[in-house]
């Protein structure tokens, strides 16, 4: 058992040098804050050195009072992992642990010391150290030590965070982020928490509004209550009113049982209304009188049934400018909107994007049986920060399970994530082996929009030309590109480069019309004329279908 934590250096030591070189390259650069403590400043500069080597920051305290002073402070939510020392004047290593574990501080601990006795080693496991390691520690052991206790670290919270949102008790401090926007928010939720006041929570489509919503809720004296979530924009209009305020058996063709209301679910709790811009007109009217009468009426009921519950309201788009389509009822907004929060979008707060990669290959990595994916190379996250992800968190999270899934090696590199790499114009290496970059035999046409985007991010392989020079023309554009020559180095015509951004809108919005002629600013009509002139009607048939 000791033998798990007590590793002397003639049996760490790595004798392939390509295994080393694996071990000690960079690991999730700026992901994680590493907290070394120790009072010995020549032992703290040589942990300091390794953990940048590693690829994470760090930042050093001379003994345990400033460790704990770290640990109290504002700066504590940056540390991801403690180096502790043992021996120390003032407050020793087993000191910290206690303190640590007394304060409900679950931030993992790799413990070191000079003498690796078991009584020393029982002591510290007890106390909550996750690790041991006795002095001198090999680079290697330290960096496999790190890289699995944050590993194992973010799933942890991962599953901590799941069981908090379905048991109505998730916080604030279960959300991840490290921007300064995000602090906003927090910190509107928390006031908002604290009152009964309807919110409405506007942002981009993914930016983690209803875990916004599950915050406020778990933060309330509705703690543990019921939190009923609908999306109103999935709901059929014939039946939006009878989910949501419920019906008596009878009282439609097809009502044989009676049904309860998510209104009625929430009793005692908290209603979230997602898409809430999405309601008909006629269902705004009755939603208008349970907020104000705290009291609903079901389809085919005799009387009006009292209701208990807490609103929260979202919406992807300005309700306001609904309003003055006229699409959205104004006396409904004002009753809505009256304690807004603005989530704001991923790309401005990039550097929450290292954790939340962090969390999410924890959790992928252990659904998929892949526990060797356990990092980001460095270079990887920066390509990651530099994308601009209009999907936000839910498309990161996306790309990370397809990048675990596609993932062979230790680390997730560039090569995992082609159609990202494509849009910040970064070229993705396969990890295994240099790949020889060769003209392609056949030419992929430039308007497939239907193409394996990995296929077009890797070089084609073929035989090696003698001829001049590739001009760079016979290659297919990366996913999410449009070529602006044509293969004799000549400007396209517009006409088909139009029917090439149709076919490929058609085709990434999954055949809605409504959609695509929305993101292409042009009218339905204008549209399906197009489609016409280009001989699109089948396509259009068949991604209806």
């Amino acid at each position: 058992m000791l033998g798990r934590f007590i590793y002397p250096i003639a049996t760490i030591m790595v004798r392939n040098e390509t295994n080393r070189s694996e071990l000690i390259r960079p690991m999730q650069a700026s992901s994680g804050k590493i907290l070394i403590v120790d009072d010995d400043p020549i032992q703290r500069r040589l942990l300091e050195e390794a953990v940048k080597k590693f690829g994470y920051r760090s930042k050093t305290a001379e003994n345990g009072v400033e460790a704990m002073r770290v640990m109290s402070g504002p700066e504590a939510s940056e540390i991801d992992l403690i180096i502790l020392d043992m021996v120390m004047p003032e407050l020793d290593g087993l000191g910290v642990l206690e303190q640590l574990r007394g304060n409900k501080n679950a931030t993992p601990v790799i413990v070191q010391t000079g003498h690796g006795g078991i009584d020393t080693v029982v002591s510290v496991m007890n106390a909550g150290a996750q690790d041991f390691v006795v002095k001198p520690v090999a680079p290697e052991r330290l960096n496999v030590s790190i890289r699995n206790l944050l590993k194992t670290s973010a799933l942890e919270d991962e599953i901590t965070r799941f069981r908090k949102q379905a048991s109505g008790t998730l916080t604030f401090a279960d959300i991840i982020t490290h921007s300064a926007a995000m602090e906003r928010v927090i910190s509107l939720g928390k006031r908002a928490a604290a009152s009964n006041i309807p919110i409405l929570i506007e942002g981009e489509s993914g930016v983690g509004k209803e875990m916004i919503a599950s915050a406020i809720q778990g933060s309330s004296d509705r703690r543990s209550k019921p939190l009923v979530a609908v999306n109103c924009g999935a709901i059929p209009e014939n039946l939006v009113e009878s989910i949501l305020f419920g019906h008596e058996k009878g009282a439609f063709t097809g009502a044989v049982d009676k049904h309860v209301g998510k209104f009625q679910e929430a009793h005692g709790g908290t209603l979230f209304l997602d898409e809430v811009g999405e309601l008909p007109q006629d269902v705004q009217v009755k939603l208008l009188r349970a907020i104000q009468e705290n009291e609903i009426d079901p389809i085919g009921g005799r009387r009006p049934v009292k209701v208990d519950f807490r609103l929260i309201s979202a919406t992807n788009r300005r309700l306001i400018d609904q309003v003055k389509e006229g699409v959205f009822r104004e006396d409904l907004y004002y009753r809505l909107n009256v304690f807004p929060i603005w989530i704001p979008p991923l790309r401005d707060r990039r550097e929450d994007i290292p954790a939340l990669t962090r969390h999410f290959l924890a959790r992928f990595a252990a659904e998929e049986g892949k526990p060797h994916v356990a990092g980001v190379a460095a270079d990887t996250l920066a390509m990651l920060q530099d994308y601009h992800w209009p999907g936000n968190i839910r498309q990161l999270e996306n790309a990370v399970f397809r990048a675990v899934v596609l993932c062979d090696g230790a680390q997730l590199t560039a090569y995992d994530f082609p159609q990202i790499a494509a849009a910040v114009d970064q070229p993705t290496v396969e990890p295994v082996a240099p790949v020889q970059h060769h003209p392609a035999e056949q030419e992929t046409p430039a308007h497939s929009a239907t193409a394996d985007p990995v296929m077009q991010a890797r070089p084609a392989s073929g035989e090696q030309s003698s001829s001049s020079p590739q001009s760079g023309f016979e290659f297919a554009a990366p996913f999410g590109f449009m070529r602006n020559l044509d293969r004799e180095g000549h400007v396209r015509k517009l006409a088909d480069i139009e029917e090439e951004l149709i076919r490929a809108a058609i085709n990434h919005y999954s055949g809605r019309m409504t959609e695509v002629a929305k993101r292409l600013g042009i009218g339905r009509s204008t549209l399906y004329r197009k489609l016409k002139e280009y001989g699109l009607e089948d396509n259009d048939r068949n991604a209806a279908a």
